[in-house]
């Protein structure tokens, strides 16, 4: 089960260029959602607002920017430096990884049936990597459950992507382990995954890709003194709680 391709065996009822149509579409669909959520919410015109000022402040050498793209890269993208809370930052980080494993051996074997065993073990190992973080950060991390005492069932718009996330990959779980197929259960991982990626407009999907330029620009506005008000870089962090209590939920 952990050494084969579970997508190989739809084969015999849908034609495999019907799948790799597929993983295009819903490539299409996260681009395009995330341009209509830049355009929508005016994310990039207040970005280069913002980066115009910090150029009109104290200049950046050229070495400099590039030490502080490195920092971002590392501290903020790579390690999740923004959360303080390690707990937090480790749920974080599996879903990220496990995400990133779980699609990219996904699309590797849809689009080669007879590749090698290790994409199929990075597919598991991926996916179980998301359900771990995604459902410990829905049980027991989320503000409104671990600060606030609000019951873990209480459900938002917001909470779309970590939702559909979770659907999609555990009902694509369930679908390899009970032996593939293009039954019931490979239906609800379709519908699962299609409200995942085609849903990135209404969806918090998009802010993976924002992220790092905002943090870039924090960097930057921390390095030439035009912060703007802006809270401190991940590895420079400003101070919240009390002495008594540390905040638990970022």
């Amino acid at each position: 089960m952990f050494t084969s391709n579970p997508f190989a065996g739809l084969s015999a009822s849908i034609p495999p260029a019907a799948m790799q149509t597929y993983v295009v579409v819903m490539i299409v669909l996260v681009a395009a959602g995330t341009l209509f959520d830049v355009v929508h919410k005016g994310s990039a015109k207040y970005f280069f607002q913002n980066w115009r000022k910090a150029k009109s402040a104290l200049p950046v050498g050229g070495g400099e920017l590039a030490s502080i793209a490195v920092k971002t890269a590392v501290i903020d993208v790579l390690a999740s430096g923004e959360f303080c809370n390690p707990r937090r930052r480790l749920a974080h980080l599996l879903g990220m990884y496990g995400f990133v494993l779980y699609v990219l051996s996904a699309v590797v074997m849809v689009f080669n049936s007879s590749a090698s065993t290790i994409w199929a073990q990075l597919w598991w190992i991926g996916g179980l990597m998301v359900c771990a973080g995604g459902y410990w950060f829905w049980f027991f991390i989320r503000v409104d459950v671990a600060a606030e005492g609000g019951s873990p069932f209480r459900v938002v718009r917001a909470d779309l992507f970590i939702l559909s996330l979770l659907a999609s990959v555990t009902l694509g779980l369930i679908w390899a382990a009970a032996g593939g197929g293009a039954g019931v259960l490979f239906g609800l991982y379709i519908l699962a995954t299609t409200v995942l990626f085609g849903s990135v407009p209404w969806s918090k999907f998009a802010h993976m890709f924002f992220k790092p330029a905002a943090a870039f620009e924090k960097r930057v506005s921390q390095a030439n003194g035009s912060r703007s008000n802006l809270p401190g870089p991940a590895d420079k962090p400003e101070t919240f709680g009390s002495a008594r209590e540390q905040p638990r939920h970022y």
